[in-house]
């Protein structure tokens, strides 16, 4: 398979996005929710701590066409984490873990800077 027709494979079918934060009970669990009934991808959300509700998986990274964290460091440990895997591309979200689940600020931030990086990724 050729470069263009990869490209175009992956602009057509509906993206698996995992959206990961500390420990799955605000950031990335209001993420899944806002976007759970979004018919342009599917989505999950895992934390990295081991006391995460839902704490990341090899599974849910090779289910993923793209993971999305918050911070920085959470990027890093990921690579970190799951150093044997070909990981899907990991992009920060860049916001810092100061919200309760479903805070409107919060949903607000999620709701721009997802819909700015699946425009940018898939153009949907």
């Amino acid at each position: 398979m050729n470069v263009l027709t990869a490209i175009s494979e992956k602009m057509i079918e509906r993206p698996n996005i995992l959206v990961v934060c500390g420990r799955n009970k605000r950031r990335s669990r209001t993420a899944e929710y806002i976007f759970k009934n979004d018919n342009r991808f599917n989505i999950r959300s895992a934390g990295l701590s081991p006391k995460s509700d839902r704490k990341i998986s090899e599974k849910d990274l090779n289910w993923a066409d793209l993971v999305l964290v918050m911070e920085t460091r959470q990027r890093a440990k990921v690579r970190e984490l799951y150093l044997n895997l070909e990981l899907p591309d990991i992009e920060m979200l860049n916001i810092s873990d100061d919200y309760e689940f479903m805070d409107e600020e919060l949903v607000l931030l999620l709701t721009e800077r997802i819909n700015e990086i699946l425009k940018l990724t898939y153009e949907i």
